[in-house]
């Protein structure tokens, strides 16, 4: 006679069934189809999902059904939004909807010149890859090479500054086809994507952070052991609560976490969605120490250095002593750091 009591425990979905109930809650409950913000976020989770080759069935993306099938009026009507609903419709073709209208849907695009109302550079890059997944359109040689100008750029990304952090990251998603290519990147370009990352981990930033490790993986490189632990340590801060206004929540960085994992072969997707509901929440763990770097240096004025062995010191002393592990962590993160700082420093401008 067995003396084993069974103790009940609830089974925890797998992968594929959690990514499932994520669907459910972005198609149905927590904006309507006719909210922007809607297709931002589901434009988000599908491409998250499709450029990391999850599997579902037909049931998962059975909650877009109808969306699909009205893109068509959606397109001609909200022509202003063609990125978002072609960027949802490929990706529901490519995680297995039936239906094939994305090629006819890419086509439309092209002949109604809608790359052409583009004024963003990396927007034209975005709309040019998503013609090209349908064989629509011919890729150009000269919006390449400003992009590759513009990454190239290192000292850009040596200072604070998120928006052109996240250009690099992209601009580097759609040189690669999202990690299908290699994108073939100088060295230099390669310098910009470790001097974004030094600047995200010293601020704690498991959005950007997750963003850069990507970026690099499609770029052949692999990405510091420490800022990649950390953010693995992070993502166990993530709650997923089935009520509340899922507006404001942290949805984005639990996506882009996520599907940094899914590369670096770590868990991802954590928690369990309930099915009728979903607001993402993130317990953050320490402050990062960059604004404070920041403001120490600009405050010593002609006195501060680009040599960062003399600066060391005082700067451990202006960013206390949690900040002091974290910038410890970074500078044994790279070893471009002393470069980096000779950039952030402003001490030659």
């Amino acid at each position: 006679m067995s003396n084993v009591v069974s103790l009940g425990l609830p089974r925890r979905p797998g992968l594929a069934e959690r990514q499932s109930l994520l669907l459910e809650n972005f198609a149905c409950n927590r904006r309507s189809p006719d909210d922007v913000f809607w297709l931002k976020e589901n434009a988000e989770i599908l491409n998250i999902l499709a450029t990391s080759g999850a599997r579902l069935t037909e049931k998962a993306l059975a909650p877009y059904a109808r969306v699909y099938e009205g893109l068509e009026e959606r397109l001609r009507f909200f022509p202003q939004y063609y990125r978002f609903l072609l960027s949802i419709c490929l990706d529901l073709e490519d995680l297995g909807m039936a239906g094939g209208k994305g090629a006819e849907l890419c086509r439309w695009a092209a002949d109604m010149g809608l790359v052409e109302a583009e004024l963003s550079d990396l927007q034209r890059a975005e709309a040019h890859r998503l013609l090209a997944r349908r064989e629509v359109g011919t890729p150009s040689a000269d919006l390449h090479q400003r992009l590759r100008t513009f990454i190239n750029r290192s000292d850009t990304f040596a200072l604070p500054n998120k928006k052109v952090a996240y250009e690099l990251t992209h601009i580097v998603f759609y040189l690669s086809d999202y990690g299908k290519l290699d994108p073939e990147l100088d060295d230099a370009a390669i310098v910009s994507l470790e001097f974004a990352g030094l600047l995200s981990y010293l601020d704690q930033d498991i959005d950007l952070l997750a963003e850069i490790c990507v970026a690099m993986r499609f770029a052949g490189q692999q990405p510091s052991a420490i800022w990649e632990d950390w953010i693995a340590q992070e993502m166990g801060g993530f709650v997923l609560n089935g009520s509340g206004d899922g507006r404001s929540d942290c949805y984005h960085e639990y996506l882009v976490a996520s599907w940094w994992a899914q590369f670096a072969d770590r868990p991802g997707f954590p928690g369990v969605p309930e099915a009728g509901g979903l607001q993402i929440c993130r317990h953050t763990g320490r402050k990062g120490p960059l604004r404070a770097m920041s403001e120490y240096m600009f405050h010593l004025g002609p006195a501060r250095s680009a040599d960062w062995s003399q600066m060391r010191r005082g700067m451990t002393d202006a960013v206390g002593a949690d900040g002091v592990e974290i910038l410890t962590g970074a500078e044994q993160s790279s070893d471009k750091f002393s470069a980096f700082f000779e950039g952030f420093s402003r001490a030659d401008i």
